[in-house]
């Protein structure tokens, strides 16, 4: 499996396991109704998931993540 394909699953993973959650709690907690229960729980996921991405490094292509909870970017 190709590195970008990784960096593509596991944000597509990072991105469910914060959407799902959010939008069950938003829809629980709130009376909006029709789209914006997922459009806000979309707007937070955005702001809050790991981002994933493939570059290439003097080593070859590397995968890293950046995410709001972690300083600065980091290598897998």
């Amino acid at each position: 499996m190709s590195l970008k394909t990784k960096a593509f699953l596991f944000q597509l993973i990072s991105f469910a396991v914060f959407f799902i959650p959010f939008r069950i709690a938003i829809e629980y907690m709130t009376t909006l109704e029709r789209f914006w229960p997922p459009f806000i729980a979309f707007i937070i996921t955005l702001i809050l998931a790991p981002k994933f991405q493939v570059a290439k490094t003097k080593e070859g292509e590397q995968l890293f993540v950046k995410w709001i909870f972690l300083k600065g970017v980091k290598s897998i």
